[in-house]
């Protein structure tokens, strides 16, 4: 479980009474789509004729833009889901990192799954010694993919909710916003 009890009404849209705005919404459906594809080889090594990982991400990315309603990127998510719980270890990890991120376009909080399974992802597949090492690389990278508007919002948000992530960010880089 990835989400808080009480939902951060920065991630809330404003037509649902928070303070997110779609633009903000559309960029962390953006970075969730972007953490998921860079370890969906993980999952399509495993399982390449299974396309609901590689769908999920589509479709956030086609939500983003404006191209499909936001119950059929939901579903993309949950068939992504799906997908990963006939898997295990990294490919597991890697098809949930997709499924969050489909399931951004309904609730944006769950860009933070996304990115959160992807670290998980690495951390399974990296040899033994190298764990923390390829997490911290990873998230390093998803850092570094965060654009400017959304940046100190989605490290905030690791930083309240690393606990129940795992704490798969709290043995990264510093929580600063450079």
């Amino acid at each position: 479980m990835i989400l808080s009890t009480r939902r951060d009404p920065r991630l809330i849209t404003i037509r649902r009474g928070g303070m997110l705005t779609d633009r903000d919404h559309h960029l962390l459906a953006r970075w969730a789509a972007d953490c998921a594809d860079h370890v969906l080889y993980l999952s399509e090594d495993v399982h390449p004729e299974d396309l609901r990982p590689r769908s999920a991400i589509a479709a956030i990315r086609a939500w983003a833009r404006g191209e499909v309603r936001m119950s059929d990127a939901r579903a993309a998510g949950g068939h992504a889901m799906a997908a990963a719980r006939t898997l295990d270890g990294p490919a597991r990890h890697a098809a949930f990192a997709a499924g969050q991120a489909g399931v951004v376009a309904h609730v944006a909080a769950h860009e933070l799954g996304a990115a959160a399974y992807a670290i998980k992802a690495v951390r399974a597949a990296a040899p033994a010694g190298r764990v923390e090492e390829a997490g911290r690389a990873e998230c390093t990278w998803q850092r570094s993919r965060l654009p400017a508007t959304i940046r100190d919002l989605v490290l905030d948000d690791q930083r309240r909710r690393n606990e129940i992530c795992w704490s798969v960010f709290d043995e990264h880089e510093t929580w600063s916003s450079r």
